[in-house]
């Protein structure tokens, strides 16, 4: 819950929408679209970047096309569930977790792999993740196939009622 309203409007959701939708959209083609200068869009992004609405921005490329055959979940089981800071900072050293969650149920954190293979898997399995002391073992998904990813969609006109 926030503790006070977001010093954004209309505008500043509407840029985002268009940069949800394709990040390389120059500022001026925003611009034009939205009726301002390319100048105010930049102006509104640096706002969303210092308020931590906008955090970056991320290439995203198809893993498979470079010899990344292998999309797995995880389901990490920790020994105590104090032990969770350091278990994630021992995490986000292995480069092949590109996303980690606390979670409620089962299991204490859910994380994705990318791997070349299952032997890329088994040797990131055994020699990396299992070997860190606050997990007590791990449940393995292999993913057959992403069928959705998207960013949420922002219903501007909703969202401003909300500010």
């Amino acid at each position: 819950m926030r503790n006070k309203p977001l010093d954004i409007d209309d505008l500043d959701l509407k840029i985002l929408s268009v940069l949800m939708e394709d990040a390389k959209t120059p500022y001026t083609e925003i611009g034009k679209k939205l009726f301002v200068s390319g100048g105010t869009i930049h102006v509104r992004m640096k706002k969303l970047q210092d308020l931590g609405i906008v955090k970056g921005a991320y290439l995203n490329i198809d893993h498979v096309m470079l010899g990344y055959d292998l999309s797995a979940f995880l389901g990490i089981y920790l020994k105590e569930s104090s032990m969770y800071k350091e278990v994630i900072e021992q995490l986000r050293a292995i480069p092949e977790i590109v996303s980690a969650h606390y979670t409620t149920g089962v299991y204490s954190i859910f994380a994705r792999v990318i791997c070349r293979d299952t032997n890329h898997l088994r040797q990131v399995l055994s020699e990396k993740i299992q070997r860190i002391s606050g997990i007590q073992r791990t449940e393995t998904f292999i993913s057959l196939e992403e069928s959705i990813q998207r960013p949420i969609s922002l219903d501007e006109e909703k969202l401003i009622n909300q500010l």
